[in-house]
């Protein structure tokens, strides 16, 4: 069972930038394709970005390309989501979430789940 613990989030003006993080426990972290996904008040999760077990391969929804990386040590147990230059609307609880496949965009495919670390973005 892959346990996950995000941290990171916090309050960030806009244009500022901040460096999430992920960290695994559990057996055959590196067997996983992990995704970023964001949940803002009233609205449905959001797939914001993904990356293959290997690292090779990496994904993002397009309103964040250019601006977030997503990226992971698999020595470490840990996927990162760099987020810059922010804007108002990046503000949301992001979650990690670990999938046996490939990183699509579908929440229902990651069969495990962090908490959640809030982002909060100021105009």
């Amino acid at each position: 069972q892959v346990q996950l613990v995000e941290s990171g989030g916090g309050l960030v003006q806009a244009g500022g930038s901040l460096r999430l993080s992920c960290v695994a426990s559990g057996p055959s972290f590196s067997r996983y394709s992990m995704g970023w996904f964001r949940q803002a008040p009233g609205k449905g999760r959001e797939f914001v970005a993904g990356i293959s077990w290997s690292g090779g391969s990496t994904y993002a929804t397009d309103s964040v390309k250019g601006r977030f990386t997503i990226s992971r040590d698999n020595a470490k147990n840990t996927v990162y989501l760099q987020l810059n230059s922010l804007k108002p609307e990046d503000t949301a609880v992001y979650y990690c979430a670990a999938a046996p496949l490939l990183p699509t965009i579908r929440p229902s495919d990651y069969n495990h789940w962090g908490q959640g670390t809030q982002v909060t973005v100021s105009s």
